[in-house]
């Protein structure tokens, strides 16, 4: 194992947590096998309504992640209609609103990208599509007969495995995006006709020269999200 995989193995639950970050730009370095074995065995232990463990997880490498990568791109170009398998809010509002203009500002300055500048933002988010390049990608979801309740532990298993990558020296972003076309997923890992597709992940190595991971994000202070009452 690399001696900066095993250094970083030895990071505090609270150092993951808070250098983790979503990283848009990867090497062209597969993390070894032995690695994922480790980071992902981690994740399983995260804790599930009634230990259900009710995440199905489909890692895509090698030539699978280019076909997919390029099935999606071709879908994303031809304009294919979007077909996720749950609802999601078309736009945020209020103080969700502020913080995703907040976070999309500082991105879109690290990449140059003005903001009347379509045809970059295009490209910026055709990149999700590309897998920032990443060498690894993986896609998250659920049995079609579980609802919200259920999604809540998948969310909890997304953190974990992030938590774990980063100890271990692994960048990630997780992507809301990889649920357009849960098609694709379905029809590249036969067998998961059943399955219903939340969201995924890019992760592999991070690639320090790509501008968009020089992005830092901001967190509220705890009393915007905390409420806390003894009487």
């Amino acid at each position: 194992m690399e001696q900066g995989i095993a250094q970083a193995a030895q990071m505090s639950l609270e150092e993951s947590i808070l250098t983790r970050r979503s990283v848009r730009g990867f090497l062209d370095k597969p993390v070894p096998q032995d690695v994922l074995n480790k980071v992902f065995g981690i994740a399983q232990h995260a804790p599930s309504n009634c230990n259900i463990q009710p995440w199905i997880v489909l890692v895509a490498s090698g030539e699978a992640r280019d076909r997919i990568r390029t099935r999606l791109i071709e879908a994303v170009t031809s304009s294919v209609p979007s077909v996720s398998d749950f609802d999601y809010p078309d736009k945020f509002e209020g103080e969700y609103r502020r913080r995703q203009v907040e976070c999309a500002v500082a991105m879109y300055k690290k990449m140059g990208i003005a903001r009347d500048d379509i045809a970059g933002r295009a490209r910026a988010s055709l990149r999700n599509f590309e897998l920032f390049d990443a060498p690894h990608v993986l896609f998250i979801g659920m049995h079609k007969d579980f609802g919200a309740t259920v999604a809540i532990d998948v969310g909890m298993y997304v953190q974990s495995l992030m938590l774990a990558m980063t100890a271990h020296g692994i960048s990630s972003c997780a992507q809301a995006s990889m649920r357009h076309y849960p098609n694709i997923v379905r029809e590249e890992f036969p067998g998961n006709e059943d399955t219903r597709i939340l969201c995924g992940m890019s992760f592999g190595y991070e690639d320090p020269e790509v501008a968009a991971n020089a992005t830092r994000t901001t967190r509220d202070d705890i009393s915007a999200c905390v409420t806390f009452i003894e009487e």
